[in-house]
């Protein structure tokens, strides 16, 4: 496959909003890539997620990995340096925030994968052939690199994006608007609608302030549940907020070597449906223990309520992670659930050995039932249908 070659050092250069672009739409294919190569290997797993088809597996993700390469050649190629000098050159007009050195490391990190893939392209192999399965493995984790986090790149390039808020207040007047919020916020008429981050690493709330039944919009600055936030703005409605105000920049993430591209093999896991049917066709106390014991299952393949408990550590981390007021009273409630289910989960797993100890089987008089019942023989003769019961006769 020969790629598209990056414009000449003399030739026009695409507008930075068309180079944001090219790499949204990298992202827009990769995760049309994924969902399908997801849904050819659940074909080659059995019910509990194991891999049984190894061949069609292999299959599948040399598929995905060659129809990530062609994307990349058709989309990224022709302008990955071009949007990483554009991305660059915003960031270093940015003002000074705790982000943009791992921005930067971002940026680094594409402008590696990048030149990997290039050398990579540049030596194109037999198509179909073992060394062009092995090349396109070994870019996949470049590949993914620039799906996971090119938008970081986006968002720099797009310079439309990027204008800087005039405060519309005096003084005196984001004096007044703060305490008025402050008021309302007491009251518990301060709805807070809407937040993110400025380039400055300021947090941003849109809240609606209603007072004497009427409700204005405001814009405030600083976390509303902390002290010293102020109100920057007040507006007619949302459209016209956002032409003034900070633009949002990407988010952060909760664990920095996360990629949905690159998710583990899934855990082989019973469900609770299939436990609780385990119970249901039980006959012996052992069949029970045996379901309740599936539970509360430790280690790899962890039942549900071991799930339940770390979804509810890793809720708590990402509440913690908001580093606001709320999020970490939260996290602090989260952490006491945490505590509450692995009590819970003992003293399931108590009663499910003290069942398991029970030598008893369900008495044979709990009998089934037919869901279909037998039908008389042919020469059987009908039933007597009970006698009608005589009605007077009536007289006009």
């Amino acid at each position: 496959m020969t790629p598209a070659r990056n414009p000449a050092p003399d030739g026009p250069l695409p507008a930075a909003p068309e180079l944001a672009n090219s790499a949204r739409v990298f992202r827009l294919r990769m995760a049309v890539i994924d969902r399908e190569s997801e849904t050819s290997l659940d074909l080659t797993r059995d019910r509990f997620g194991r891999t049984v088809h190894a061949a069609a597996a292999a299959a599948a993700r040399a598929h995905r990995n060659r129809a990530a390469v062609e994307a990349y050649a058709t989309h990224l190629a022709p302008h990955a340096d071009a949007l990483l000098d554009a991305a660059r050159r915003a960031l270093d007009k940015l003002p000074p925030a705790r982000h943009l050195a791992g921005w930067r490391a971002v940026l680094d990190g594409l402008a590696a994968s990048a030149a990997e893939i290039r050398r990579a392209l540049d030596r194109p192999t037999a198509p179909g052939s073992p060394a062009e399965r092995a090349q396109h493995s070994a870019l996949w984790p470049h590949l993914t690199t620039w799906a996971d986090h090119s938008f970081i790149a986006s968002d720099l390039a797009d310079q439309n994006k990027h204008h800087h808020h005039k405060a519309p207040l005096t003084d005196e007047e984001q004096q007044m608007w703060t305490e008025m919020a402050q008021a309302a916020q007491r009251r518990g008429e301060l709805e807070l609608t809407e937040s993110w981050y400025a380039a400055d690493g300021q947090p941003i709330t849109l809240a609606h302030l209603v007072e004497d039944d009427d409700s204005t919009l405001v814009a405030l600055r600083g976390d509303p549940d902390a002290p010293g936030w102020q109100v920057i703005g007040h507006y007619a409605h949302e459209y016209e907020a956002g032409k003034v105000l900070p633009v949002p920049v990407p988010p952060g993430v909760l664990r920095a070597d996360v990629s949905r591209f690159n998710r583990p093999a899934p855990v082989p896991e019973v469900s609770l449906q299939e436990l609780i049917r385990d119970v249901v066709e039980g006959r012996t106390a052992g069949d029970a223990s045996e379901a309740l014991l599936g539970a509360v299952q430790r280690g790899y393949d962890a039942g549900p309520m071991v799930r339940l408990q770390e979804l509810l550590e890793t809720s708590g981390q990402f509440a913690s992670a908001l580093e606001t007021v709320q999020g970490r009273q939260i996290a602090a409630r989260l952490a006491a659930l945490g505590r509450q289910i692995e009590f819970l989960t003992r003293e399931v797993e108590e009663a499910a050995e003290d069942l398991g100890a029970t030598v008893a089987v369900l008495p044979p008089h709990r009998t089934p039932v037919l869901p279909v019942r037998p039908r008389p023989a042919v020469d059987t003769a009908p039933p007597t249908p009970p006698p009608c019961a005589s009605t007077p006769a009536r007289h006009r």
